[in-house]
């Protein structure tokens, strides 16, 4: 296939990233002759970083004959100023209709990176910015890489569902062994795509040196030169004969199958395949095996459902469905945190370290309004310990928390937010004293997980100035958030709270203001189904691993474990109670709240995690099981059910919003796509409500 590989019609117009070449002197670094350097530019800011599709390819094949062509000592690839390369334009991908069309967009990156490694001349790759995926992969492809020491390197395609599949799973495991390949093509990846740091790919003999930014041009040119030269020697290692091939591989397998719930996804175990068949394969070979995954990768279901989430939870971080205008938000110079208890320290953290601003504290007294500052400093200096932050930094911050006992400390605040006891009498009065304090203006918002938003605002003079602002536990790494609007909160307070919110660099969601918001109304109902079968006489185990099978990391009852039985059992009370009969309140769950049983499961004396003989004792025990089968099938038509419903009552506007949230407030497995379009493909939407959420194919969904 040529370098003119053209998508599908319908499919996005590629932003080209150009390879453009010069000739860079080599004498004043001791060494006679040229460099041919290709610059890797899409011609835009680093807002948009360089990808490369078909046309790209093409440039940079273009490129290297160009290069050639001026007989240089060596040729060098860099990228534009902060990017070298953030891989494969992944944009056409979901619009491809035949194999052969993946088949050709595989063999392409192939065709063009394999000249890098295979012409006779030294090839260096000046990596002086982000570079994933393929574009590590034109770094692995040269025989000699540089990298900024402020540049982040990964290789995330099993993330996405794909493989490493333009030389990485072939040349990374023969360039530093399998155990670190694993570790960076697959334990990685699967981390929430956890990328290497400079020092680390350093370590790891992914790069060969690490130069600081001001200077790494002319550093990267130097150290070329100094290997052209023989002055600097990388030795290479053989791995064929290394002893830990298999263990490697056990432990790549072992991770993605407790990532995905000891379901069997495609992705994980083909790189597996690709990372061992690499020990004695010929590159050639390995690269023609990549072709052949990737190519089956792209046309399957994982891989369009993947993509259609990742697109989504792109799309929605720089955009939020129906936000006012920004320009009505209001200034924040000043925030409040009611409460002291872990989850307001979470957020008072949170806070302080995004808004660099005042943020007070008070608690029913001084001593723990206290110990919820000492905690909040002592996160910080837990950052400066692991150098994520410097000690400037942290004091700065340290001194811009207070607390107090005294709720006039509010004073001035600009933005407050609470998170007390869940008790609405509580809340009410909380805002009622807090409207005496602060100016009409001042946001007035709730971390409630379920109570009325609009009754808490009930009796206020000024309650266009509530909003529900629902964090997700742990506070500083769940992305979602929940913005609630009642029908009185205006868009000046909306507004206020989503440019708060963007500070705070989480992904949002504006609701209605409705019973359990979104995520935990879907959860509770989901839940509901998995605890009534258990009462009905399912064995806990059996209804508990039902949604293993498709992938679900964690288990209901490992879920409910971190939560907390008391948390849940109030969330599914409330909806209970404003929502109906369909959150039935479980006999099982109330036991255990008023038995202090904490969990389904405990840890045995061995390490292994059992059932818990407490909990076990108080299952309400029915006399009609079900099957694993009939567990998820009712759990999903349940979710079906509720989600249908919430978007006839605008809870939210579209069904993109309910699969956003689900991906990121309920870990719904990345590899399903969003809830919704899986519940499509299974064909339980429209034996629910008789219609499919989105139209067909995910592709379309975000046209």
């Amino acid at each position: 296939m040529s370098a003119t590989l053209v998508l599908p019609e319908g499919a996005p117009e590629e932003v080209i990233t150009l390879a453009k070449v010069r000739d860079v002197d080599l004498s004043p670094f001791g060494f006679k002759g040229t460099l041919a350097l290709i610059t890797l530019d899409n011609g835009l800011d680093h807002t948009r970083p360089n990808t490369l599709g078909p046309q790209s390819l093409a440039s940079l094949d273009a490129a290297i004959t160009e290069a050639i062509s001026r007989t240089p000592a060596a040729i060098a690839v860099t990228g534009k100023p902060f990017i070298f390369a953030a891989g494969a334009d992944l944009s056409g991908m979901s619009f491809l209709t035949e194999r052969s069309q993946a088949l050709a967009i595989g063999k392409l990156g192939h065709d063009v990176f394999r000249r890098l490694g295979e012409i006779e001349i030294p090839t260096f790759a000046f990596i002086n910015g982000l570079a994933l995926g393929g574009g590590l992969e034109v770094g692995l492809h040269s025989k000699y890489r540089t990298l900024a020491s402020t540049a982040f390197t990964a290789l995330p395609e099993v993330f996405l569902g794909l493989v490493p599949g333009w030389g990485g799973a072939t040349l990374l495991p023969k360039l530093i062994g399998p155990e670190k390949a694993v570790q960076v093509i697959i334990l990685n990846a699967l981390n929430n795509n956890t990328m290497l740091k400079a020092k680390d790919a350093q370590a790891l003999g992914v790069v060969d040196a690490v130069f600081e930014p001001a200077d790494f041009l002319e550093k990267s040119v130097a150290f070329a030169a100094s290997v052209l030269s023989g002055a600097t020697k990388i030795e290479r290692k053989d791995f064929s004969n290394d002893p830990a091939w298999d263990s490697a591989l056990a432990t790549g397998k072992a991770a993605a199958l407790k990532k995905f719930g000891g379901a069997d996804i495609a992705s994980p175990r083909k790189a597996l395949e690709l990372i061992a068949s690499a020990r004695t394969c010929t590159n050639g070979a390995g690269f023609d095996a990549e072709d052949q995954v990737l190519a089956d990768l792209v046309m399957s279901d994982p891989l369009r459902s993947s993509l259609y989430a990742f697109n989504l939870i792109q799309k929605k971080r720089k955009k939020v469905e129906g936000a006012p205008k920004a320009n009505l938000a209001r200034k924040v110079t000043k925030v409040g945190v009611v409460g002291a208890g872990l989850m307001a320290s979470q957020l008072a953290l949170l806070l302080v370290r995004n808004l660099k601003c005042p943020v007070v504290m008070t608690d029913i007294d001084q001593e723990r309004a206290d110990k919820g500052v000492a905690w909040v400093r002592a996160e910080l200096a837990k950052l400066v310990e692991k150098k994520r932050m410097s000690v400037e930094s942290a004091t700065r911050l340290s001194a811009l928390i207070s607390g107090s006992a005294d709720k006039t400390i509010y004073a001035g605040c600009d933005f407050i937010i609470e998170a007390i006891f869940e008790e609405l009498s509580l809340k009410q009065e909380l805002f009622k004293t807090l409207e005496t304090i602060v100016s009409p203006e001042c946001i007035l918002a709730t971390n409630t997980s379920s109570l009325s938003v609009e009754r808490m605002s009930e009796g206020l003079k000024n309650p266009e100035r509530v909003v529900g602002f629902h964090f997700f536990n742990p506070v500083a790494v769940m992305p979602l958030l929940e913005v609630a609007r009642t029908s009185k909160t205006d868009d000046a307070s909306t507004a206020t709270a989503v440019e708060v919110g963007k500070n705070l660099k989480k992904t949002m969601i504006i609701c209605k203001d409705a019973p359990g918001f979104v995520v935990n109304r879907l959860l509770t109902r989901f839940m509901g189904e998995i605890t009534d079968a258990v009462d009905e006489g399912t064995d806990p185990a059996t209804a508990d691993n039902a949604m293993r099978a498709i992938g679900f990391p964690m288990s209901p009852f490992e879920l409910l474990g971190l939560v907390g039985p008391g948390v849940a059992l109030h969330v599914a009370e409330t909806l209970h109670e404003n929502l109906g009969p369909r959150y039935r309140i479980s006999p099982t769950m109330q036991a255990m709240v008023k038995e202090g049983v904490k969990s389904f499961y405990i840890k045995n004396e061995d390490g292994s995690i059992g059932a818990n003989p407490a909990a076990v004792a108080l299952i309400h025990k029915g006399s009609t099981p079900s099957t694993a089968e009939e567990v998820r099938d009712r759990a999903l038509k349940a979710l079906a059910e509720e989600a249908r419903m919430m978007l006839n009552e605008g809870v939210v506007s579209t069904p993109a919003e309910i699969d956003l949230c689900m991906l990121l407030g309920a870990g719904w497995p990345m590899h399903l796509g969003g809830i919704l379009p899986y519940l499509d493909r299974e064909g339980i939407s429209e034996a629910v409500g008789g219609q499919r959420f989105h139209a067909p194919g995910i592709a379309s969904v975000l046209k």
